[in-house]
């Protein structure tokens, strides 16, 4: 699996390094370490246990190696997974080859394309419905939009696809791996979202072509952003959008 990989490729980093902070917020989990790294991931609310408390080890978290936190990242709850995630995220130096540029500058697509995107990213829709030939959209709640199907019905569609576009929070969920499996005839395989690891060295071997995430500059001001129930319009200066091309 790819956290596999991710924990392997980071744990003498991680065995170096405690867990200073966390905040399960209703959109985004953050994760602070103690040299001040700070990392994100999606929080699945909606799969949170019930009742007052959604995660076990609350109150116990913080002080903790990074490396068994981390760990966590491939635990079977969401929430659980997603603190394990966003302190895989707060380990990761991004590339100095990144670009900060937004994504849809970099994204490849043809008139005659067919695109899947698994997750809703509305800044990207109305571009890739004027540049290419067909998209669909996999969402969990797919409503009424225009192109938006169930995302049962992604590992059906996406070996038609020639640009996949994957929500970087699937990798909370462990669908990563095989979402990527079924993007057999993509031309174009991006993963994008504040969620994304940007490690070339696990990804490329994958042939995903286009990493697109974030590296949070400004812990105190994320940190408070995630907990007062933000998202990725009210991040603003306390992230810088980074891309990186895996395909030269």
């Amino acid at each position: 699996m790819i956290t596999d990989e991710m924990l392997k490729l980071l744990a003498e980093k991680a065995q170096r390094r405690a867990v200073r902070d966390v905040r399960i917020g209703l959109g985004y989990t953050a994760v602070l370490l103690d040299d001040g790294a700070c990392g994100l991931a999606y929080t699945f609310r909606d799969e949170a246990a019930e009742g007052c408390s959604v995660l076990q080890q609350a109150g116990t978290v913080a002080e903790r190696s990074a490396l068994a936190v981390a760990a966590w990242a491939n635990a079977l709850d969401a929430v659980t997974a997603a603190v394990g995630v966003a302190t895989l995220n707060a380990l990761i130096e991004p590339p100095a080859s990144a670009l900060e540029v937004d994504a849809r500058e970099l994204i490849r697509v043809r008139p005659n394309d067919v695109v899947g995107m698994v997750g809703y990213f509305g800044p990207l829709i109305s571009f890739l419905q004027q540049h290419a030939a067909r998209l669909h959209i996999f969402e969990r709640r797919p409503g009424q939009q225009r192109d938006v199907h169930p995302a049962w019905t992604a590992p059906i569609l996406l070996p038609e696809c020639d640009v996949v576009i994957i929500t970087s929070a699937s990798l909370v969920t462990r669908a990563l791996d095989g979402l990527l499996e079924r993007a057999v005839r993509a031309r174009e395989l991006v993963l994008l979202g504040p969620s994304t690891p940007m490690l070339p060295e696990v990804f490329a071997k994958r042939r995903v072509t286009l990493l697109s995430g974030v590296h949070v500059v400004n812990s105190a001001r994320l940190l408070r952003v995630v907990s007062e129930g933000g998202g990725t319009r009210e991040f603003g200066m306390a992230v810088r959008k980074l891309a990186l091309r895996l395909d030269g």
